[in-house]
């Protein structure tokens, strides 16, 4: 591992967040002698983030821990273009209005991980609207888009996977790499901004704002990009089969959230515990080292930490205490089980638990309401059970699939 000279490199390393640095010297050198004040883009497609975004809302948590400015730049602007970055189509275009309410509810997050204020380590929220809806086409191509060229920006991945699956690329896309560089350069001149943090896969976009900020204003910028996070089995963080992890307690509950944590495959326990807790690493070393049943109270421990940063301590402990309750007395191998193999959907998985008698009763059970997957209402008979789902028939009666998940 990179010795560092600065708490900001120092802690990032050490919890895994970092892939590439632009400069890391230059950077480390940065954060050792002054407060840098560093942002993420988040576009505002929906209401709410989900957990696939919770590790770059982590890594502002993080520079402000050691003691830097994290700003949350709000992509009011860059939403109504859509970043084509490990997209295979368009996104769909939202109205103003749509895109303005979707910042509203997300901005509530937001207060859960980070402390704002007027102070030199508050977190600072912006909007890129303010300015790039400000702009005019022709001084804009004149003045910004004279720094790029058309031959490198083909040979960045978003733009070059899509062009490669021949799947259509608008001229509105192409144009958002050059945005997401001016976002930079603003904040830059606005608020002294020298790093900008992101994903993997925004490395080249990150890259086009620093040579931007170089070219026109002579100023110093660095870029920082974290690993790709996925789940042991390769998959996708945030991505379940019921769909996406939301942050926001509207769009899913605390319950929920606990369990998605609680539902973490052995593998990922450390590495999920670093990532995403403030809890102290030797603790955290001694949690990934137990095994076969323990590493289930390391899963526990994790479900606490994740959903008391964001919904708070009485939360967390409330989804705990109602997860005990469910499977009190039959905790784990003590509940009936089946393997995924023989329950192609809910209405077999059902009559092979004995919870129906038939597929007849089972469907009945289904239209009434009175069947849940990991505490969810499911009423669909083709709904696909995976390994590791609990399904529950009314308050009494609950059952786990077992074996491998389905690809």
């Amino acid at each position: 591992m990179t010795e560092y000279r600065s708490d900001l490199l120092r802690l990032l390393s050490s919890r895994g967040y970092i892939h590439q640095i632009t400069d890391a010297e230059g950077l480390d050198a940065l954060a050792a002698r002054q407060i840098v004040p560093g942002y993420i883009g988040f576009d505002a497609t929906a209401p709410s983030l989900h957990v696939g975004s919770l590790v770059q809302i982590m890594m502002l948590r993080r520079l402000q821990q050691a003691g830097h400015k994290p700003i949350v730049l709000m992509g009011g602007g860059t939403t109504k273009v859509g970043d084509p970055s490990g997209k295979d189509e368009s996104r769909k275009m939202l109205t103003a209005q749509d895109i303005d309410n979707n910042i509203s509810s997300i901005k509530r997050v937001f207060e859960h991980f980070l402390n704002f204020g007027d102070g030199p380590t508050d977190a600072l929220m912006v909007n890129n609207a303010d300015w790039l809806d400000a702009l005019e086409y022709v001084p804009f191509l004149r003045d910004i888009g004279r720094h790029f060229t058309i031959n490198r920006m083909l040979t960045f991945d978003s733009v070059k996977l899509r062009l490669e699956r021949e799947q259509p690329l608008t001229f509105l896309e192409f144009n958002y790499m050059i945005l997401q560089a001016y976002d930079f350069l603003e904040l830059s001149r606005r608020s002294a901004c020298r790093l900008q943090m992101g994903g993997s896969d925004q490395w080249g976009n990150i890259v086009n704002g620093i040579e931007l900020s170089r070219r026109v204003d002579s100023t110093e910028v660095y870029g920082l990009t974290t690993p790709l996070i996925t789940t042991a089995d390769g998959g996708k963080m945030g991505k379940t089969a019921k769909g996406a992890v939301w942050l926001n307690a509207d769009q899913l509950p605390a319950y929920d959230y606990w369990q998605f944590w609680r539902n973490t495959q052995d593998a990922d326990v450390g590495r999920f515990l670093r990532l995403f807790t403030d809890m102290p690493l030797d603790e955290i070393a001694r949690l990934e080292a137990l095994e076969g049943a323990e590493i289930n109270d390391a899963k526990i421990v994790l479900a606490n930490e994740a959903t008391t940063i964001l919904h708070g301590r009485a939360a967390a402990e409330a989804a705990a205490g109602t997860a005990a309750a469910t499977f009190a007395g039959g905790a784990g191998a003590d509940l009936p089980s089946i393997a995924v193999s023989v329950a192609p959907n809910i209405i077999a998985a059902l009559v092979a638990l004995g919870f129906a008698a038939s597929n007849g009763e089972a469907k009945r059970k289904l239209e009434e309401g009175a069947v849940r997957v990991n505490d969810e209402v499911v009423r669909d008979g083709a709904h696909a059970p995976q390994a590791g789902d609990k399904i529950s028939l009314g308050k009494k009666k609950h059952g786990m699939v077992t074996g491998a998940s389905r690809l």
